[in-house]
């Protein structure tokens, strides 16, 4: 048997990327050459759920919004890496219950932290 590749053998890969590629170079170029042109102040209007554009788009946000954001995603996350723990505790005997505890445990210095520095505080 043997188990050795050659370079022959990623031909296929190397011949559907192109195939793809030029599929999406040819779409992207004939409907910019065939497609309609009409450009109106109307057509070119930006347009948000039927409601008329009010102001600049560049308002300031506070940056509060994105960090609760960011620490919502984070905090999520790392439940998604405790779901195989779950799945497999009986499996991973006391080092899988030893390194999920010392997971939780690093999660618990990173959320006091965040509270330390007062991240989720809303009235300033």
């Amino acid at each position: 048997m043997n188990t050795a590749t050659s370079p022959l053998d990623y031909l296929p890969i190397l011949l559907m990327f192109l195939v793809a590629m030029g599929f999406v170079v040819t779409t992207m170029v004939a409907t910019h050459l065939l497609g309609p042109k009409r450009k109106t102040k109307i057509k070119l209007d930006s347009f948000e759920c039927g409601i008329e554009a009010q102001g600049n788009a560049r308002v300031p946000f506070a940056v509060k919004y994105f960090l609760v954001a960011i620490l919502f995603v984070l905090f999520d996350v790392e439940v998604i890496f405790m779901y195989p723990w779950a799945v497999n505790y009986r499996e991973l005997g006391m080092k899988g219950v030893i390194e999920v505890f010392s997971f939780i445990a690093l999660l618990l210095v990173g959320f006091y932290y965040m509270m330390s520095k007062k991240a989720i505080k809303w009235e300033e």
